[in-house]
């Protein structure tokens, strides 16, 4: 009689190695948790499809470890041309914005998607874990104590154990629809865009390239940094049924452009796109998580969705890495109740630019700071209750600003070089701060604590002591007295206190984490 060999259960799979999942899956190696990842297609999407970074995920970016190849492979977005007959009107679509101390990252960052995608997998091997490709998910059961998954992959079909799922296998998710978990919305059969990655003979690359036309039947031609391509876009006529055969998108391209010398070559990725305006009616189905687009799809207008899905990531990588190491289940209840509302309004937001296009209205292609994602925050959320602490400019929810600071040898520090990593961070503020810091127990298990001291004196018990010589913590944090700060691994104000202020920011942190131990007492 044989019997049937064990499955080794992982901590995570995650289904899907786009941005989302591939940033998932890099952000839970980094905290010492097993993961496996996998996605149904042979090779990496070679496409420029989702091509602008914003802020808040440049700094996301930063932490995972994979900012430099982001910077290398991308460029501002140049400035608009609008051509309007044999005239061509100059617009800055994207503002832009002067580097600060407390804003490292100020603007929007031209790239396509297919480096993103590079630039997260080359971060998930450097750390030795590798996307497994052609593995397609079929579907799970969930038990007391894991999810078993069914994969089809170059070996046959097998099972893969593990104590959460996550879904970041795109709009049409299969792991969505086998959690059975609605997704709520529209999506516009009639109304298509064409949309290609190609060389264009007789365009110039200094401008991303715009002929309007009524009804919101506009021909845009971006050019991608680093290539001699554009990505193309074509808004067809409701109903139309495109061919995408070169001669006829020529043909288009021309009629719709009006500018019989331009010609399409070397043509590359091509699709036909659908807005699809949807919601996932939750996030959670016991072990089983949705993140990315499988929780939300957004059209075409203002860079929100690759953006969307990668501090959907980050929100949940920690908060799994915490509850596999002991903290208490109900943290990942947060996880939908902090990200559901801003996937809710990042659609609104998207929808009413794509909406705006048909309306030939500028401020449809006008990009400002609802698309940077800078001033999202979990204010009023669960791990952000109203009463618990505020500064000046900023309460608890908020993103934590970068700031310049200087060291006991005189050398410049900014506080995302010490927050990155999988650590939580407490910065002491003050001289009675920084007392209140050293009394402050932390757990073993879990995430650790980085210890940040400023302006405390020199002999302050911290890992990091730092004097704010160009009150730039003090201006970006708005604090003015004492006050310990706790900030979440993700980057966001967890506490902020001002008195008693080693209990409150130890309150706060046992939501949070394993529970910690308390060194027994010897008998006598």
């Amino acid at each position: 009689m044989t019997t049937k060999p064990k499955t080794e259960t992982v901590d995570v799979l995650v289904v899907g190695a786009g941005p989302t999942g591939t940033a998932l899956a890099l952000d839970l190696v980094r905290r010492g948790v097993t993961v496996r990842i996998i996605d149904k297609a042979a090779n990496a999407f070679e496409g420029s499809r989702a091509k602008g970074i914003q802020p808040r995920s440049l700094e996301v970016l930063e932490d995972l470890g994979v900012l430099e190849e982001i910077l290398a492979g991308g460029a501002n977005y140049p400035p608009l041309g609008i051509h309007a007959g044999p005239l061509t009107i100059p617009w800055h679509m994207v503002s832009r914005n002067d580097m600060t101390s407390d804003v490292p990252y100020p603007n929007t960052w031209l790239i396509p998607q297919f480096r993103t995608d590079a630039a997260l997998r080359d971060g998930l091997r450097r750390r030795g874990v590798a996307v497994e490709t052609e593995c397609e998910f079929l579907g799970f059961e969930q038990r007391p104590d894991a999810v078993v998954a069914t994969i089809s992959g170059p070996g046959g079909v097998t099972e893969i154990s593990a104590r959460y799922l996550v879904g970041a296998d795109g709009g049409a998710s299969v792991v969505r629809r086998a959690a059975d978990i609605g997704f709520e919305g529209s999506t516009d059969e009639a109304d298509r865009m064409i949309i290609v990655d190609a060389a264009v003979d007789g365009l110039s690359r200094d401008r991303w390239h715009v002929w309007p036309r009524p009804g919101g039947r506009f021909v845009g031609a971006c050019p991608l940094p680093h290539s001699d391509r554009f990505q193309v876009m074509i808004r067809l006529n409701r109903g139309e049924e495109p061919a995408l055969d070169e001669e006829s998108l020529n043909a288009r391209f021309r009629k719709q452009t009006g500018d019989r010398k331009l010609r399409l070559f070397d043509i590359g990725w091509k699709s036909v796109f659908r807005p699809n305006i949807r919601l996932a009616e939750r996030y959670r189905s016991g072990r089983v998580f949705l993140a990315g687009d499988a929780a939300h799809v957004h059209p075409p207008a203002g860079a929100q969705g690759l953006n969307t899905g990668l501090q959907d990531a980050y929100n949940l990588g920690w908060k799994l890495g915490q509850v596999l190491a002991g903290a208490p289940e109900s943290l990942l209840d947060t996880y939908e109740a902090e990200r559901q509302p801003i996937a809710a309004g990042v659609l609104g937001l998207a929808t009413k630019k794509y909406e705006g296009l048909a309306k030939l209205d500028p401020s449809a292609i006008k990009r400002g700071n609802d698309e940077r994602q800078l001033d999202l925050n979990y204010r009023g959320g669960p791990l952000a209750k109203t009463g618990t602490g505020r500064t000046a400019k900023l309460q608890v929810g908020d993103r934590a600003p970068d700031a310049k600071l200087v060291d006991a040898n005189g050398g410049a520090r900014r506080l995302y070089e010490l927050f990155a990593g999988a650590h939580f961070t407490a910065i002491a503020y003050g001289g009675a701060a920084v007392e209140e810091l050293a009394a402050l127990s932390w757990p073993t298990a879990g995430a650790g604590l980085k210890k940040i001291a400023i302006d405390g004196g020199e002999d302050a018990n911290a890992d990091v002591v730092l004097a704010d010589i160009a009150e730039s913590f003090a201006r970006a944090y708005g604090v003015t007295d004492s006050a310990l700060l706790l900030i979440r691994p993700d980057g966001y104000l967890v506490s902020i206190a001002t008195t008693d202020m080693s209990r409150a920011v130890g309150a706060q942190a046992a939501l949070l984490s394993p529970a910690v131990e308390i060194p027994a007492v010897p008998t006598v």
